[in-house]
């Protein structure tokens, strides 16, 4: 005879349920972002609301390819730098206009980019300020003058050899790359405050 929950016997117990999932981890600087450079930029900029606060909204990695656009190893380099640098694949840039004195078509490929968003954001901007920058040689910080009327930042690279992801053969033939943070915020000032939280070594104006 089946037992009915009528007839189940007293001492049963009743399945046990699920063990809560444990929390999804961030990373270092995304943690150390919502809880301590917010609450100090939000203090130190004299702001009243904390939807003020500048905030990295995205990362976009791209290469410029140029007359080296037609070179497939070219390309095929460029896009091995940008998906070992980032974890993500790249995707192809595509000529909007033609341009006669460039010898533009629109719909030519013209070089590759990616975006970074969340905790891929966080981690290369960790590794960047950490690992990347300290490997240039004779750097004495980056320049404070690459901020657009928005508060966006772009840094350049002359080549991807100081990208430690990069084994020597991979960087044999050498092509350059920009990084550009995507801040929201009210001022220049403040974007460049934000990065400055995340330890981006801008350098000293002469006095």
């Amino acid at each position: 005879m089946a037992t009915t929950p009528a007839t189940r016997p007293a001492t049963e117990k009743k399945p046990a349920k699920a063990a809560a999932k444990a929390p999804v981890t961030t990373v270092r600087l995304r943690t150390q972002y919502n809880t301590v450079i917010a609450a100090e930029l939000l203090k130190e900029l004299g702001l009243k609301n904390p939807h003020q606060v500048p905030k990295l909204e995205k990362i976009v990695v791209n290469c410029g390819l140029g007359r080296a656009k037609d070179d497939k190893h070219i390309m095929e380099v460029a896009a091995n730098t940008l998906r070992k640098i980032t974890g993500q694949s790249p995707v192809e840039t595509i000529a909007k206009n033609s341009i006669a004195g460039f010898k533009l078509r629109e719909g030519n490929k013209i070089g590759l980019k990616i975006t970074l968003r969340g905790d891929k954001m966080y981690e290369f901007v960790d590794r960047l300020v950490t690992i990347v920058l300290p490997r240039l040689r004779d750097f004495h910080g980056v320049s404070a003058k690459a901020f657009d009327q928005q508060g966006n930042y772009s840094l350049g690279f002359t080549d991807q050899s100081v990208f430690p992801e990069l084994s020597f053969e991979e960087t044999t033939t050498p092509h350059g790359l920009q990084v550009v943070f995507v801040i929201k915020s009210q001022e220049k000032e403040h974007a460049q405050a934000l990065l400055t939280k995340f330890g981006m070594p801008f350098e000293k104006e002469a006095k």
